[in-house]
């Protein structure tokens, strides 16, 4: 249930590039792109959909989620993880009542907001509830779900879109919005009754006999003393710390700070919000039709999806960084594949032979796929599952801030770069996976099976990282400076 929250963040990636592919929708709000598309012959194939306001009715949803998510950090430490939930939820399904009936541009961007005020909320706090419900041994796979839930918003938004272009006229646009509606009700009712975790309960309420009857009941057995002695050492190391925002600075915390940055970064930086939000106009801009690109994008969703249940198998048997590895490595090829397919076939103003689209299709899903078993998935878990709990809310907070305000950036800036860089895009994005796998390689330590009380571990006995936080000894039961 909490995990829904990810199908709402999925449904909003995957509504937002069909709909402004569909031509009432760009008529309607968006006249001057919808007149240079059909009647400008002279413009460039990847030109014809470059527009600020467009990519703001985009990108407009994650600087308002960037906002929320210091919000969120405030009320998901103070209050709990369930009510951030709650929030997120309740605005979620506002926005999207609001985007499905908008009359104007104005009542359009407003719906955006207030989804962004929606996944913000609920991006801060439903990696942090699951992480902190699951068992270590199996926290990497429940983690996912949040990842193959949105992969299911995806691939939702996609078979909609599919079916109201068929619709035609403002009808059909409007249903692909007020859907999202959906998931964020089933949402909003079920955080009602969602229980709290038990590290949210001893860092809010004074009985400790509360939180271990939630620790025998999520673990499915009576033993949980050693758990719940470890959880309250680091209540009482939080109840210590004033400012969690500040602490976050101090050397002791500097691996977290860095990942709480650059990981989110990196999962924006793999281009995959392009493809989810561009699919239908990226495949346009190769040749296919509009009902064409709709349906490849459903094919997209359906890969992607279908990789992060893999993932759930296979991140707490073979790790986290097994699986950035090989997902990087995918990743780089194809990107640099439809790279060279783009330079070479796609120009200014020919169109692309069925073979090679259909080639950039396929190219296109292999690279969702390693996504989706690696930056997709571990993106999201591995932050959520590094800090200790008097800097865990912050870190989060951070982390979903970085990754709201690099997705919007590139939200706000694709069009553009595709105009201007048209193929080389492909070799942009390429180059910053290469980046990201090297950093893996060297920067990140393995957290598969540690428990989240012992996390501060791992950094310690980390060749790098020890020279910033000092080493790991054996009579060592809390890091405390």
């Amino acid at each position: 249930m909490a995990a829904m929250g990810g199908v709402i963040y999925g449904y909003d990636n995957g509504i937002t590039g069909g709909v402004t592919s569909m031509e009432p929708f760009l008529r309607k709000f968006f006249p001057e792109i919808y007149s240079q598309m059909k009647n400008d012959k002279n413009i460039s194939n990847y030109c014809k959909f470059d527009s600020q306001l467009l990519t703001l009715f985009t990108s407009s949803l994650y600087i308002a989620g960037l906002v929320a998510s210091f919000f969120a950090s405030s009320i998901t430490k103070a209050f709990g993880r369930k009510p951030s939930i709650l929030i997120g939820g309740a605005s979620f399904l506002t926005g999207a009542a609001l985007g499905g009936a908008a009359l104007n541009i104005y009542m359009l961007i407003i719906g955006r907001v207030l989804l962004g005020i929606g996944v913000g909320f609920t991006n801060q706090s439903v990696p942090l509830y699951l992480s902190e419900m699951a068992p270590s041994h199996y926290r990497g796979a429940i983690n996912i779900g949040f990842q193959l839930s949105a992969g299911i918003g995806v691939t939702t938004a996609a078979l909609v879109n599919f079916g109201t272009e068929k619709i035609g006229g403002n009808l059909g646009w409007r249903i692909s919005l007020f859907m999202a509606s959906v998931p964020a009700l089933i949402l909003t009712i079920g955080a009602i009754f969602l229980p709290e975790t038990p590290n949210s309960l001893i860092q809010n309420d004074k009985n400790h006999l509360k939180a271990m009857l939630m620790l025998q009941r999520v673990r499915g057995v009576t033993d949980v003393e050693e758990e719940l002695e470890s959880l309250i050492k680091a209540n009482a190391i939080s109840k210590t710390v004033k400012n969690p925002f500040k602490k976050i600075l101090e050397r002791n915390y500097r691996p977290q700070l860095v990942m709480a940055i650059v990981i989110p970064f990196f999962q924006q930086v793999t281009g995959i919000n392009v493809i989810t939000f561009y699919a239908p106009i990226i495949f346009r801009t190769v040749g296919f039709g509009e009902s064409a690109s709709l349906i490849s994008a459903l094919i997209l969703g359906i890969g992607g999806t279908s990789a992060a249940f893999i993932s759930m198998f296979l991140v707490d048997r073979f790790g986290r960084r097994c699986l950035f590895m090989i997902g990087g490595i995918q990743m780089i090829i194809t990107q640099t594949i439809v790279g060279r397919i783009m330079a070479t076939q796609v120009g200014d103003h020919n169109p692309v032979s069925s073979g090679y689209a259909y080639s950039i299709l396929v190219l296109i899903c292999i690279y969702v796929v390693g996504f989706s078993w690696s930056w997709g998935p571990l993106g999201w878990l591995v932050p959520s599952e590094i800090f200790p709990l008097e800097i865990r809310s912050a870190g989060q907070s951070i982390s979903v801030a970085v990754s709201f305000l690099s997705t919007f950036i590139i939200a706000q800036t694709f069009l553009t770069m595709l105009c201007h860089f048209k193929s080389d895009i492909f070799f942009f994005f390429g180059g910053w996976v290469t980046i990201m796998t090297l950093f893996v390689y060297l920067l990140l330590p393995e957290t598969k099976n540690v428990p989240l009380e012992l996390m501060y571990q791992i950094w310690r006995e980390h060749w790098f990282w020890k020279k910033i936080v000092g080493e790991y000894e054996e009579n060592d039961e809390m890091y405390v400076e």
